[in-house]
């Protein structure tokens, strides 16, 4: 089997190419990247060793994958992921990379017959339905109520069912159209397609930063000592999210490469669920207990446009349809995390301090 894997030198590309590989060798798989995100680099070397066919290239550019050859399966896990990418100055460059990036994805799968995975995302849900839901508050935490009006939205989270129109942020927009044009390629040229909708994925391999990757910044943060803040709603840290383990992705990806009749043509959400929800607070406490150190984080109750008080992936329908659900819990996802930091220190330090 012949797989593409587009963003393959990124946090999640890389790990699926190499859990592939480590898992079916005699696989040839194929990570094409452009290499922009920094500390992407540092991935390389692994995808070599394993005998992973690194192309540098560009998935705005069609002739960057005239390289590839024929593939099997495209795993489009490309993307400029920041919630805050567009939302001043112009939004070209997300448009360009995660809209017609993955048009020229979805194109060349239809021209080999590939199996399309689509690593979409959590966001394409509208800030201000979400934001209108009940929320229970306490000292220390916002969390959903258990009595909701709007359908899609339950003390279990956001699910399938919650309606998509509203303003969501340009990166949830291009997500969301290429949602729908991957169900045009479904519906008129018979592309086999699977659309997953992920929250928070954390592990090992994540370059996180303020706007993207929240789980490695407030490890890192604390590892190697400086200043986070609580931003928004009065600066409490009490917006909560759920978080996913890398290693809980992949076997999710190994099921839809491998048994894909059961997902073909459906979209999911996926993450975390409920039980590996938590606040920003609570990450602080569980960082510091890790990492044996405490730092200084700043309140700034001004909320941000693109905020969300709190979302968790209701993974409910997934779990009864499929079987799948996470294995990994909320604190040995930091605990791998600092693992992965303090064995890699000399070579994160730069990019994550």
């Amino acid at each position: 089997m012949k797989i593409l894997i587009t963003g393959g030198a990124g946090f999640v590309g890389s790990s699926i190419a190499i859990f592939l590989k480590q898992k079916y060798p005699s696989y040839h798989i194929v990570c094409l990247d452009n290499l922009k995100r920094r500390g992407s680099e540092l991935n390389l070397k692994d995808l070599k060793d394993l005998n992973v066919n690194f192309i540098h290239g560009d998935i705005r550019n069609r002739e960057d994958f005239e390289e590839v050859g024929s593939i099997d399966v495209l795993i489009e896990a490309s993307a400029e992921p920041s919630v805050q990418a567009g939302t001043t100055g112009c939004p070209r460059g997300i448009i360009n990379n995660n809209l017609l990036g993955s048009f020229n994805c979805f194109d060349f799968a239809t021209k080999n017959e590939a199996l399309v995975i689509f690593l979409s995302t959590s966001r394409v849900y509208p800030i201000e339905l979400i934001e209108s839901a009940n929320f229970h508050e306490n000292a220390d935490s916002y969390s959903f109520s258990n009595d909701q009006s709007l359908e899609g939205i339950s003390q279990f989270g956001i699910s399938e069912d919650l309606s998509t129109t509203g303003s969501r942020t340009f990166y949830g927009t291009t997500k969301l159209s290429s949602e729908l044009f991957l169900e045009e390629y479904h519906r008129f040229y018979d592309l086999k397609t699977i659309s997953t909708r992920f929250g928070i994925i954390a592990g090992p391999r994540q370059m996180g930063k303020i706007d993207q990757g929240v789980a490695t910044l407030w490890m890192a943060r604390h590892f190697f000592g400086g200043e986070l803040s609580y931003i928004g709603y009065d600066g409490l840290g009490k917006q909560f999210r759920d978080v996913l383990h890398i290693d809980d992705l992949l076997e999710l990806v190994n099921q839809q490469i491998h048994h894909s009749s059961k997902f073909i043509g459906k979209t999911y959400n996926v993450g975390g669920g409920i039980k590996n929800s938590l606040t920003l607070k609570q990450m602080t406490i569980l960082c510091q207990e890790i990492t044996g150190r405490s730092i200084n984080i700043q309140s700034i109750a001004q909320t941000k446009n693109t905020d969300l008080k709190g979302y968790v992936s209701d993974i409910r329908k997934i779990k009864e349809e499929t079987g799948w659900e996470p294995k990994r819990n909320i604190k040995d996802t930091f605990i791998d995390i600092f693992n992965w930091i303090r064995d890699n220190e000399v070579f994160l330090k730069p990019i994550l301090q």
